[in-house]
């Protein structure tokens, strides 16, 4: 079975790569999209004839790596794509945001991805694509949106490098920069 992972499938870019994937890609079987939002994926589900297995994971804590490597493990899929969409920011000072929201930032937006691709990767054949979803924010820093700025930075640097690590295999990955989009994002940003 050839399948498609998605994160943060629950809202913004991860469901509308969800939709586009599930409306264009003759090649998938099916899509596994991995959000927090039980009741948004299920509606995410429901809306679409293409098969989509819902996960609820908190990819902003490490335990659920384990519960995503084990999922792995026993079902054995063939990864034709990764998408890694989850991710949160914040438009204020550093200093004004409570560490363990930054702290958390960082989990989501930089260690997510890394846990994600790295468990991934050995599952993709030659052909296979990995897009990471970074930011313009990556290209400067940014006052008062920081931390985010930064951790997209990580984002956009690692999967330039990761593209070349996994050249020889044949596993493609890039980097989608977007500029501002109207999403759920700036309810959460703000």
């Amino acid at each position: 079975m050839k399948i498609a992972i998605i994160t943060g499938a629950s809202s913004g870019l991860g469901e509308e790569y969800v939709k586009c994937v599930a409306n264009g890609c003759a090649d998938i079987d099916e899509i596994w999209a991995i959000a927090r939002r039980v009741d948004r994926l299920e509606e995410l589900k429901n809306h679409t004839a293409f098969p989509v297995r819902t996960i609820s994971l908190d990819l902003s804590d490490p335990a659920s790596y384990e519960t995503y490597a084990a999922l792995l493990r026993e079902e054995q899929p063939e990864v034709g794509l990764l998408i890694n969409a989850s991710g949160f920011g914040k438009f204020r000072a550093v200093m004004d945001t409570p560490l363990e929201v930054n702290l958390n930032m960082v989990d989501l937006n930089c260690k997510a991805v890394m846990a994600l691709c790295q468990l991934t990767v050995p599952y993709m054949p030659s052909g296979s694509q990995i897009i990471n979803i970074a930011s313009v924010a990556a290209f400067q820093p940014i006052p008062y949106i920081n931390v985010y700025g930064a951790t997209k930075a990580l984002v956009l640097h690692y999967s330039r490098a990761l593209n070349r690590e996994l050249k020889k295999q044949g596993v493609h990955v890039m980097a989608v920069c977007p500029f501002w989009t109207k999403t759920e994002f700036f309810d959460r940003a703000v």
